[in-house]
């Protein structure tokens, strides 16, 4: 068995060329689309004939585009339009870039998924019909600012909306170390969503006195070698996807925050290289030792 690798973009650089050559040093399999070149996934579709050149040269696939769709109010008609909209434009560069994967989110907390859940749902299910009629998979990241906090909501919102063909997660055991309810990442996060999702984000992090601080990759609280046992075990086929969030220099909160501009990304590669070693060498061990 093998583990397939991706970088998310703008972790490494927004100049697409040094991402590429960051995912071939490496050893990668591919990168997920984030940002490039300044420019948020969709404000890449005239782009993506290019994007794809590029990768093909190189031997990489994307292994998903990791859309901000509904990173927005629940309450307000018109983000939810506008939301629907780079949804559609997202899609768009998926198929240009054959993948048939698209992250999104569940709109910014505003209460707990059990107060919230039908009023989520009847704000996601717009997105669920167009991802039907477009043949791809709406994979819904667990992320503590919004409805979807950690591994248990996600498993309640993806059997609350039935659709597993069209609409499946994208487990980041990392943003449960931060997670207003307090889940474990491992085992707790993920025996709630095993079987459930279609793709991994790996980053790292530890709580704090105040909050949370992300860290390498292997240095945290998530647990990275038990976690990628249980993926080798359960036959895992998706992508494992650096989103290394730490940083060597202090960046200001916002920046970390919300990623994906040219100061963000300006310190990642140094950052993304440590995490890239330390994941790869997790990855190995956890072969060894299950056998696979």
């Amino acid at each position: 068995m093998t583990i397939k690798l991706s970088v998310i973009t703008d972790e490494v650089s927004q100049d697409l060329s040094k991402v590429v050559k960051f995912a071939v040093e490496h050893g990668f399999d591919g990168v997920e689309v984030r940002t490039i070149w300044n420019l948020r996934p969709h404000e890449l579709v005239e782009r993506a004939g290019e994007i794809r050149r590029e990768l093909a040269g190189a031997g990489l696939s994307v292994s998903a585009i990791a859309s901000p769709v509904f990173k927005c109010s629940l309450e307000s008609d018109r983000e939810v339009e506008d939301h629907l909209r780079i949804l559609r434009r997202c899609i768009e560069l998926a198929k240009a870039l054959d993948t048939r994967i698209v992250r999104v989110f569940t709109f910014w907390r505003s209460g707990s998924l059990d107060e919230r859940l039908e009023a989520v749902l009847e704000r996601f299910a717009p997105a669920v019909d167009i991802a039907g009629d477009e043949g791809v998979i709406l994979a819904v990241e667990n992320e503590p600012s919004t409805h979807v906090n950690n591994g248990r909501r996600l498993r309640q919102f993806l059997e609350a909306v039935g659709k597993p063909s069209v609409v499946r997660g994208v487990w980041d055991p990392g943003n449960d170390v931060w997670d207003p309810e307090g889940e474990r990442p491992y085992p707790d996060g993920y025996s709630y969503v095993r079987g459930l999702f279609v793709h991994v984000h790996v980053k790292d992090g530890r709580r704090t006195g105040t909050g949370h601080e992300f860290v390498p990759v292997g240095e945290g609280e998530v647990g990275w070698l038990e976690q990628v046992r249980a993926l080798v075990r359960d036959g895992y086929s998706g992508y494992l996807s650096l989103e290394t969030h730490w940083r060597p220099v202090q960046l200001p909160r916002e920046l970390v925050e919300m990623p994906g501009g040219a100061a963000y990304s300006e310190a990642g590669e140094y950052a993304s290289s440590v995490c890239a070693r330390n994941l790869k060498s997790i990855v190995a061990r956890a072969l060894a030792e299950v056998g696979a």
